[in-house]
C-alpha cells in the first residue's frame, strides 16, 4: 500500500503503515529478540556456571564462562542499540509521513467533509500521527518479549516441567486479565483524544479572533467558554489516567506474583532433590529477569488500542469525501467573469458581467450579500448549496478544476491571514511574483518597507502581530497584485488605512490593473470613483449601476451609503 491508496478505516491506516516498514520491523524485530534472548541466556548461563564451573573448580572453565558473560553482554548492548535505532527510525519517519499527507487533505483546493474545525485537525497530523506511528515499535517489541517469554518458558521446562507450564499458565492468565483493562483505556482514550481536539479548536477560534473579542470587551466570556471545553478534556485526561494506572499497578502485580510463584516453586523443588543448585539458581534469575518482558508484553494491548483509537481519528480525514467534486477544465486565459442568478444567502438571483480587462466596483449596502459573494467565487461553498451560474470566460466554473480557477481567478479577503516569516515571504510566498516591487509600491507598503533595515526582508509575526491593521491590510493587498492573477476580486481592501493613503492606492490599483480584469466590493469612494464602473448590490440583487461621480449626482441612497 502507497500514500496514494485510499484509506477508508483505521485498520487501512495501520496495515499501511506496518506494510510500509515491513523490512525495518523485520530487522528490528531480529535485532530485539536477540536482545532479548541474550538477556534470558544471561540467567541461564550462571546456573550453569554454578552447575558446572564451580563444581569442576577449573581455571579453563571459569575462563571461558567468563568470555561466554562477555558475548551475551557485547549481544545485548549492541542488538539494543541498533535495534531501536532501526525501529525509532521508522517510527519518526512513519510519523512524518501521516502529518504530511493530513496537512495534504487539509490543504487541497476542495475542503473535505470531515466535520472537524481546524485545531481538530492540527491534533490529528500531530499527537494521533504520533500514536499512529508507534505501532511501527509496538509489534517488534511483542513479539521479542514473546520471544523471552519463550526461551524462559523452555529453559524452566528443561529443568523440570511444571515451572515451565507455570510460566505459561502465568502468561497467558495476565494477558487475558490485562485485556479487559485495555479495552477500557481504548474507549476511553478516544474520547480523551476527542476533547483535547475540541479544545485545539477552540484555543485556534479564539486566537483568530483575539482582536475584536479586545475590541468589545469578550475576552472573559471566551476565557470561560475554553476553560469549560478544557475541563472536560482534563477530566477525561484523569479518567483515563485512572484506567492506565490501574492496568500498570493490575499488570506488576500479577506479574510479581508469576514471578514469587516460579521462585517458591523452584525453591521447593530444590529442597525435594527435583532440580539442582545450578537450576535453583537458573529459575530464581530466570524469576527476576522475566519481569521485564512481562512487563512489556502485558503493556503492548494498551499500546496497540491507543494506535488503533488514534488511527481511527486520522481516518476521519483521510478518507473524508470531498465537499464538492471539482471538474477537470480549465478556463480560457484572460477570461471575463459572469454572474448568473446567483441565489446563496442574502444574495436573491443576483446577476452581472465584468468584461474582460475591465476594472468594476461593487458597492454593497448588506455586508452579508458582499461576504456570501466572496465565498461562492472563492469556490468556499460547495457548487449544490447555490443556485444560478458563475461564468469564467463563459465557462460555468462547476465544470472546472478549482486549482485551474484559483489560478485564474484570486479572491482577496478583507480578513486574510498574514504568515510568521518576512515581508517578502508573505507577499510573495512561492517565489514566482512577477513584480513585487511593483506590487509593494502599489499597496503603499513602501513606508513600511523603508522603515526597517531589512526591508523587505524585515521579520513578521504569526499573524501579523508586530504589525498595525493598515499594514496588515495592505501587506495582504500587496500580496494579491504580487500574484498578478488574470481576474482578481479585492474585498474592503482599504478599510483600515487612511483616506490619503487611500486615495494613492485607488489610483495605483487602476494602473497597475489596466488591462486586467478586477473587481473590487467596496464601500470606498476612491475606489469606487476609479474604476470604470459600480455596480449597487442591494437587497441581493443590482439595483443600479454607472460610473460613480453619475450615481453620487443621481442617486440619493447611493450618495448617503458612500459618500464620507
Amino acid at each position: 500500500m502507497t500514500e496514494e491508496t485510499p484509506v477508508r478505516t483505521g485498520s487501512d491506516v495501520l496495515r499501511a503503515a506496518l506494510r510500509r516498514n515491513a523490512r525495518a520491523m523485520t530487522a528490528g524485530t531480529l535485532l530485539m529478540g536477540m536482545y532479548q534472548a541474550a538477556e534470558t541466556a544471561f540467567p541461564i548461563a550462571l546456573g550453569l556456571i554454578v552447575e558446572h564451573t564451580l563444581q569442576e573448580r577449573s581455571l579453563g572453565s571459569l575462563a571461558l564462562s567468563i568470555a561466554a558473560l562477555a558475548v551475551i553482554v557485547t549481544t545485548v548492548s549492541l542488538s539494543w542499540r541498533f535495534g531501536m535505532r532501526i525501529l525509532q527510525k521508522a517510527n519518526t519517519t512513519e510519523a512524518h509521513r501521516w502529518r504530511v499527507r493530513i496537512a495534504s487533505c487539509a490543504l487541497q483546493p476542495v475542503a473535505r467533509d470531515t466535520g472537524l474545525k481546524s485545531g481538530e485537525v492540527l491534533t490529528i497530523a500531530t499527537e494521533d500521527a504520533d500514536q499512529t506511528a508507534d505501532i511501527i515499535e509496538v509489534v517488534p517489541l511483542l513479539i521479542s518479549s514473546l520471544v523471552a517469554v519463550v526461551v524462559a518458558a523452555v529453559a524452566l521446562g528443561m529443568a523440570s516441567m511444571p515451572l515451565g507450564l507455570l510460566v505459561i499458565a502465568g502468561t497467558a492468565a495476565i494477558l487475558s486479565a490485562l485485556s479487559v483493562l485495555s479495552r477500557r483505556i481504548g474507549a476511553g482514550t478516544r474520547e480523551q483524544q476527542a476533547r483535547v481536539a475540541r479544545a485545539g479548536a477552540k484555543v485556534a477560534d479564539l486566537i483568530s479572533g483575539l482582536r475584536p473579542l479586545h475590541g468589545f470587551g469578550g475576552g472573559h466570556a471566551a476565557f470561560l467558554s475554553y476553560r469549560k471545553v478544557s475541563a472536560h478534556a482534563r477530566d477525561q485526561a484523569i479518567t483515563v489516567a485512572k484506567a492506565a494506572g490501574a492496568y500498570a499497578g493490575t499488570a506488576l502485580a500479577l506479574n510479581t506474583l508469576l514471578a514469587a510463584a516460579v521462585t517458591l516453586t523452584a525453591g521447593w523443588l530444590a529442597l525435594s532433590g527435583e532440580i539442582s543448585i545450578g537450576e535453583l539458581v537458573m529459575a530464581v534469575g530466570l524469576a527476576q529477569f522475566i519481569m521485564e518482558p512481562l512487563k512489556l508484553f502485558s503493556e503492548m494491548p494498551k499500546y496497540v488500542t491507543v494506535a488503533r483509537a488514534s488511527a481511527d481519528r486520522m481516518a476521519l480525514v483521510l478518507a473524508a469525501p470531498p465537499v464538492a467534486a471539482p471538474g477537470s477544465g480549465h478556463p480560457p486565459p484572460d477570461g471575463d467573469l459572469e454572474v448568473d442568478g446567483l441565489r446563496f444567502g442574502a444574495l436573491d438571483g443576483l446577476k452581472f458581467h465584468v468584461p474582460a480587462g475591465s476594472f468594476v466596483a461593487i458597492a454593497a449596502y448588506d455586508q452579508r450579500a458582499a461576504a456570501d459573494l466572496v465565498a461562492v467565487l472563492g469556490a468556499r461553498v460547495p457548487p449544490g448549496a447555490y443556485e444560478g451560474v458563475v461564468r469564467i470566460g463563459g465557462r460555468d466554473i462547476r465544470e472546472l478544476s478549482v486549482t485551474g480557477v484559483r489560478e485564474h481567478l484570486l479572491v482577496n479577503p478583507y480578513d486574510a491571514e498574514i504568515f510568521a516569516g518576512t515581508l517578502r515571504s508573505n507577499i510573495d510566498p512561492s517565489g514566482t511574483g512577477r513584480d513585487v516591487a511593483a506590487a509593494v509600491e502599489a499597496s503603499m507598503l513602501t513606508d513600511v518597507v523603508a522603515l526597517h533595515p531589512e526591508g523587505l526582508d524585515h521579520p513578521v509575526r504569526d499573524r501579523g502581530a508586530n504589525l498595525s491593521g493598515g499594514q496588515r491590510q495592505r501587506l495582504s493587498l500587496a500580496r494579491a497584485l504580487a500574484a498578478d492573477p488574470a481576474i482578481l476580486v479585492l474585498h474592503d481592501p482599504t478599510t483600515a488605512v487612511d483616506a490619503v493613503t487611500e486615495q494613492l492606492i485607488a489610483r495605483n490599483l487602476a494602473a497597475l490593473r489596466r488591462g486586467r480584469t478586477t473587481v473590487v466590493i467596496t464601500g470606498s469612494p476612491a475606489l469606487l470613483d476609479a474604476a470604470d464602473r459600480v455596480l449597487v448590490l442591494d437587497g441581493g440583487v443590482i439595483a443600479a449601476e454607472g460610473a460613480h461621480r453619475d450615481l453620487l449626482s443621481r442617486d440619493d441612497t447611493y450618495r448617503l451609503a458612500v459618500a464620507r
